[in-house]
């Protein structure tokens, strides 16, 4: 595994941060950005829907984002001479940086963090301006692998950058919640084939979360206990759903999965974010995540399309009663059939799951 990783701070030709994190030290990241670049405007904005009890972003001016360009044009490509990229050098290992496009900004114009309204209706259509920080994390320079054909050492530098951009996302003024994230393949809506993935960092805590902390309060009050160690020890003695495990984390598909193929990965000690891993769960991580990743492709024996989420504690409401996972789902349910959010799940919330759990986690036992 990576022992250490060098972090280098740069910043790109419209004063967006980029970070370089080598696996090697010394390696020269002062090559500037030669791009001749203007700040793009970011006019994003939340508004609370009264009904549901959520916040909604808006953002028209990701409309102009870069969409499905040709590997020639890849942005996320190291630069070549004549070929500038978002990144300067020539080559890189993980790289993370402000999303040019992004949903949520410190940059928001105007940079106005107080709820408004705008007079019509009488309270009930209140907005903020959409301060946060949306980064975007390149996990290789190679444009055609897949972050399940990346090395355990590799892997180990990626968690590194997470954690890294955890803590320091945490602390920025009113951020609630960071949310690290990957989506691959285009059926999912990737609009960038290069391996990469994305981190939010929230002004509000987002409604799952909210609905976990409130059932974990809950639970603590009648039992006494951490509901998702009473999970992680349920699913552990049911064994039906576990598809692998090392002595730190237990990966599993859960009771009620809501997708054809979903695992969940919990470390076996409560910890409530990456910031929290010690230096053996870190260490066992990476080798149970790629086996996780290789058994959904192996389960029809092509790159399955897939979302993966890590779900943290909320800097400030319930920290105390989050427990670290990461989801890892697919909405492809057969070899030629994807799984659509139709009326009941798009309307109602109400999922309707095709593959049953234990017949999911026993495809992906046996996949290779």
């Amino acid at each position: 595994m990576v022992a250490s990783v060098t972090r280098t701070a740069i910043r790109l030709a419209d004063g967006r941060e980029l970070l370089y994190f080598d696996e090697k030290p010394g390696i020269d990241r002062s090559r500037p950005d030669q791009r001749d670049l203007v700040p793009t405007p970011t006019v994003s904005e939340i508004r609370y829907d009264v009904p549901v009890d959520q916040w909604v972003v808006i953002a028209g001016h990701r409309q102009t984002r870069t969409h499905l360009p040709p590997t020639t044009e890849c942005p996320l490509c190291p630069s070549t001479p004549g070929g500038p990229t978002e990144i300067p050098a020539d080559d890189y290992d993980v790289v993370v940086f402000e999303n040019r496009f992004p949903s949520l900004s410190q940059a928001t114009d105007p940079p106005v963090a107080a709820p408004l309204d705008d007079g019509a209706g009488d309270g009930l259509f209140v907005r903020r301006a959409g301060i946060g920080r949306c980064e975007v994390v390149c996990f290789t320079a190679d444009h055609h692998t897949s972050f399940s054909h990346l090395s355990p050492e590799r892997v180990a530098t990626v968690l590194a950058a997470w954690t890294d951009r955890t803590r320091a996302l945490s602390a920025l003024p009113g951020v609630e919640q960071v949310f690290v994230f990957e989506n691959r393949g285009e059926e999912i809506g990737v609009t960038l084939a290069h391996p990469h993935g994305q981190i939010y960092a929230y002004p509000f805590v987002p409604p799952r979360t909210m609905r976990m902390v409130a059932t974990a309060e809950r639970h603590r009050a009648t039992r006494g206990t951490c509901l998702f160690c009473a999970v992680l020890h349920a699913e552990e003695a049911a064994g039906v759903r576990v598809v692998a495990a090392t002595p730190g984390w237990v990966a599993f598909v859960p009771h009620a999965a809501r997708w054809p193929f979903e695992v969940h990965l919990y470390p076996r000690r409560h910890v409530p974010d990456l910031t929290a891993l010690d230096a053996a769960e870190r260490a066992e991580f990476p080798e149970l995540y790629l086996d996780v990743l290789r058994r959904f492709d192996g389960i029809f024996g092509t790159q399955m399309p897939y979302i993966a989420g890590w779900h943290q504690a909320p800097v400030r409401v319930g920290h105390e009663l989050a427990h670290l996972f990461l989801q890892v789902f697919s909405i492809r349910r057969a070899p030629n059939k994807l799984k659509y959010l139709a009326g009941s799940e798009s309307a109602m919330g109400v999922f309707i799951n095709d593959v049953a759990p234990e017949r999911a986690a026993e495809l992906l036992r046996d996949a290779r």
